[in-house]
């Protein structure tokens, strides 16, 4: 099973949830934030015929942006 092991970071593809990005990896335990689909967790030894490795970079996390509200001036 050595070699079909995933370090946290590594870019995957399975079947269903399409693209993403392993957050950690155990002998019992696999977490991965797919793209679309958010952060699932996964029994190892069921997941790993749904895996494959994929050779695309990390995407980018973007920071959330806030308007800052504008405050009317209070009237007198």
């Amino acid at each position: 099973m050595a070699s079909n092991t995933y370090s946290q970071g590594a870019q995957v593809e399975h079947l269903k949830f399409g693209l993403g990005t392993v957050l950690s990896y155990s002998e019992e335990r696999v977490v991965i934030k797919f793209d679309d689909h958010g952060e699932k967790k996964f029994v190892t030894s069921l997941v790993m015929t749904s895996l494959k490795k994929s050779d695309r970079q990390a995407p980018v996390e973007k920071k959330g942006t806030r308007k800052k509200k504008v405050v009317a001036p209070a009237a007198v």
